[in-house]
């Protein structure tokens, strides 16, 4: 497969259960160090801040043998207000971004924009949706005109963005991404797990999103752990710590299937393992034995 030879593959920060600095169970250089050792070349930024700042992330990353992959930054694209204010906070990321550009522009940071959390969503992640928690369809053209003029910020700064669709946002579903890049001209981040559990088909998509597919984030689902959730009442973040995100090649997501598709179209950028970990009563053991075999099941996937 010749995708191995046009890509890289990354960790992240999520997948123990870091969402916020201020409860990270395991330090930067703990992290870094630990991708390293399982031959990871790459990392998503987790929460800015997380890995260092300007002037501490390049040292951080080179010290470890470490590129950053990009970030994730969330933005209030359905508020006009909230969105102008959020600005600064994009800002911020695209220093770090371009702090730690590396020197090879096919793998530079992609600044990964999302929506923030919707709170009907988030209290009903994926399908069956509840239309009546949907973005209007008269928001949509002022909605998608925010996002593209966060995208043209980035690349003001020589970055090229993504977006990422995902549960419990106001881009959720494959119709709402296709929505969106209908009328904007940015990439798509290629979320598997997020598009399975909204009732999406990742083989598929990889063929109908083929030359606007900018990031690949690498996730197996558990789709009978998301419907007893859902059936209880839970939100994402049981659904998360239901493990709705499993170890690669343990879900229901046809993995095989994606990669193929990706080596078909010539994919060329980052592979982002990700396997979201709840943020509390983590096992850091069996967190680190997980990423381990993640890396490993890509490799023999690759071959």
């Amino acid at each position: 497969m010749r995708l191995s030879a046009r890509t890289r593959v990354a960790g992240a920060p999520v997948n123990y259960g870091i969402y916020q600095t201020a409860t990270a169970p395991v330090g930067p250089d703990q992290l870094l160090a630990a991708l390293a050792e399982d031959g990871y070349t790459g990392v998503d930024s987790g929460p800015i801040g997380y890995l260092g700042d300007v002037a501490t992330l390049p040292r951080r990353l080179e010290g470890a043998g470490i590129a950053l992959a990009g970030g994730w930054v969330d933005l209030r694209f359905a508020d006009p207000d909230g969105f102008a204010e959020d600005l600064v906070l994009l800002d911020a990321a695209l220093d770090v971004f371009t702090a730690a550009r590396g020197d090879d522009p096919r793998f530079a940071p992609r600044p990964t924009l999302a929506c923030p959390g919707n709170p009907a969503r988030m209290a009903r992640p994926g399908i069956p949706a509840d239309p009546a928690s949907a973005l209007p369809d008269g928001a949509w053209p002022d909605f998608a005109a925010r996002i593209q003029q966060a995208a043209d910020r980035c690349r003001d700064r020589g970055l090229e963005p993504v977006f990422h669709y995902h549960l419990g946002t106001d881009v959720e579903s494959a119709a709402e991404a296709d929505r969106l890049l209908e009328l904007t001209d940015l990439a798509i981040c290629l979320d598997t797990g997020h598009l399975a559990l909204a009732g999406g088909d990742p083989v598929a998509a990889v063929r109908r999103w083929a030359g606007r597919i900018g990031q690949v984030h690498l996730k197996d689902a558990d789709l009978a752990a998301h419907a007893r959730v859902r059936a209880a009442g839970g939100d994402l973040m049981d659904v998360v710590a239901a493990g709705g995100f499993c170890a690669l090649g343990r879900g229901d997501v046809d993995l095989a299937g994606v990669l193929a598709g990706l080596d078909e179209i010539g994919y060329l950028g980052w592979l982002v393992i990700e396997q979201d970990s709840p943020a509390a009563g983590r096992d850091l053991g069996r967190i680190r034995a997980d990423q381990h075999a993640n890396r490993r099941w890509l490799d023999e996937a690759l071959r």
